[in-house]
């Protein structure tokens, strides 16, 4: 008996889809000076997922990681440049997936700012008492 997948989703132009086996563990935002880069945005969204519970089922061969020098490896669409999910380095498969790249409700909301150190000082951070972290969030 095959289950069907708590989550769907997918890059901007639908080359590359994936699916999520098991809910969501947590949400946050990352204000990390290289995801305000990576994203134009100030903050960049994201789920932790369960351990080998993210499968990518059209278009892998889309699928292109940046490597940073230090820092978790960044995956994206090469056809449309959305971005899709990050992985340790050490570590093959994905352990966030950006909430943006979600086929609707992620089950999960945002509970934390991370790297608030280097919020963009362009959109302070809003008093919406989530926890904060001035450097990465660990656990």
């Amino acid at each position: 008996m095959t289950s069907q997948p708590q989550l769907t989703g997918g890059c901007v132009c639908g080359a590359v889809r994936f699916a999520i086996s098991a809910p969501l563990q947590d949400a946050g935002y990352c204000h990390c000076t290289r995801c305000q880069r990576r994203t134009g945005t100030a903050a960049s969204p994201g789920g932790r997922l369960a351990p080998g519970s993210f499968t990518i089922t059209e278009g892998a061969e889309h699928v292109t990681e940046w490597a940073p020098p230090d820092g978790s490896i960044k995956a994206f669409c090469a056809r449309c440049g959305g971005h899709l999910y990050a992985r340790r380095p050490d570590e093959p498969h994905p352990v966030v997936v950006r909430l943006g790249a979600i086929d609707g409700d992620p089950g999960v909301r945002p509970s934390y700012h991370q790297h608030a150190a280097t919020a963009a000082v362009w959109e302070p951070l809003p008093h919406d008492g989530l926890a904060r972290f001035e450097g990465g969030r660990t656990g």
